[in-house]
């Protein structure tokens, strides 16, 4: 039987275990993928890039009509049992994949993931539940903390674990999300109080209507426009960078995996430490801007670097993009009910789903048009140059969206 929730710290301290090890899970395979892709389909590794990113287009299809769902039914039935779920099924989609004897499997994996890819955003609504307002901004950060740690170790261990077969890190990944839920059965406590739940409605349960709901709030709809620009650039990292370092600097699979182990301490610094102070004097409003001018460099230096040793200083100034998502959390879930939370980072996932289906087709198809042998120009950093073009359009929106609203808001005041 799960205990009752009897200290909210108790409840964010498990949150915080299941998306640092749930992060050690994804970051365990990112150093192996083109690997093992090359492995089932004999092809190049530009042609490994981009099915590379079909397979990150299924996951991301599937989750597109999975997630609000997910976040819906976490409404009415509580976080809980959905999150549990949630992390069955990743250890089962892990599996597949370390057995996958085709690329077929492969895919099969990815929806099965798809299927369940709700941890983060139930870990967000699990925290906005037991988290008053003003503190929401410093808690998100200590969640983005959790997956920096475990984006530490994870790129490592799968790098290291990566020289001995590609499939083993699959394995390990497989094995962490059962230990999670085995955890989680007999630790986790529900969050969400009955007289806080709704009904489940179909209508609002499916990835349109979750996104049609939030038009009761208008600063919603800019802010998300501007968060999908913003992630539509960030999936550039995770499906281009083991091809990019690969291709343009030989990295092995150990190497790659110490490049990211790197940025995730910058990412956790960043979340656990500097968000703490930032946020609370300077608001989510400018550290989130920051936050976006500094990932616009970071993106720069990834396309233009002509060194390996040069992506190192960039990622630690990219690391501090970590402002991002805490402040645009912030700003957003201030403007949303306690009954309507879930829902919120099931429209939330939606739009991270979209930009997951349009962003790695975008830039590994860059990545592999620009570092073919029919390239026109051979340019390896076409996708990181992409990025930061359209971060530099979120800050373009971004800034006017919430200015505006804080001008509104003065006006009722």
């Amino acid at each position: 039987m799960p205990v009752d929730i009897s200290s909210h710290k108790h409840a964010l301290g498990f949150i915080i275990a299941v998306v640092f090890i749930d992060s050690i899970g994804f970051g365990i395979i990112l150093p192996v993928m083109p690997s093992l892709i090359m492995g089932l389909s004999d092809t190049s590794l530009s042609g490994a890039s981009r099915i590379g990113g079909y397979l990150m287009f299924t996951y991301a299809a599937v989750q597109f009509f999975a997630a609000p769902i997910l976040g819906n039914l976490g409404d009415k039935f509580g976080r809980r049992p959905v999150l549990l779920y949630s992390l069955a099924a990743l250890s089962i989609a892990s599996l597949f994949m370390a057995v996958a004897p085709t690329l077929f499997w492969l895919f099969i994996a990815r929806m099965i993931a798809g299927i369940a890819s709700s941890t983060f955003s139930l870990a967000y609504a699990y925290v906005t539940d037991i988290t008053p307002e003003e503190k929401r901004a410093q808690r998100f950060g200590m969640i983005g903390a959790a997956f920096g740690g475990g984006f530490i170790f994870g790129p490592v261990i799968g790098g290291v674990m990566g020289e001995y077969g590609p499939r083993i890190p699959f394995y390990a990944a497989a094995a962490l999300a059962f230990i999670n839920l085995v955890y989680g059965y007999f630790a986790l406590g529900e969050s969400l109080s009955e007289e806080h739940r709704r009904p489940f409605d179909l209508k609002r349960a499916n990835p349109v209507g979750a996104l049609l709901q939030m038009r009761k709030y208008p600063v919603i709809l800019g802010l998300g426009l501007a968060y999908f620009l913003y992630m539509l650039g960030h999936f550039s990292l995770p499906s281009t960078f083991t091809y990019y370092t690969m291709e343009k600097f030989a990295w092995s699979e150990s190497q790659i995996g110490f490049a990211l182990g790197y940025a995730g301490v910058f990412m956790i610094l960043v979340q656990a430490f500097l968000i703490r102070w930032a946020v609370p004097r300077f608001g989510s409003f400018k550290s989130g801007v920051f936050g976006l001018v500094t990932l616009v460099i970071g993106f720069s230096g990834y396309a233009f670097a002509t060194e390996g040793w040069q992506m190192y200083p960039w990622l630690a100034v990219a690391s501090i993009s970590g402002f991002v998502t805490p402040a645009f959390q912030s700003i957003m879930t201030s403007q949303i009910p306690a009954n309507a939370q879930g829902e919120l980072q099931g429209a939330l996932s939606s739009l991270n789903s979209i930009t997951s289906i349009v962003g790695p087709l975008i830039m590994t198809q860059l990545f592999a048009v620009f570092t073919a042998d029919s390239a026109p120009i051979y340019f390896p950093g076409s996708p990181f140059l992409a990025a930061a073009i359209l971060t530099v359009i979120c800050l373009l929106i971004f800034i006017p969206v919430v200015k505006h609203f804080r001008l509104t808001e003065l006006g009722r005041t």
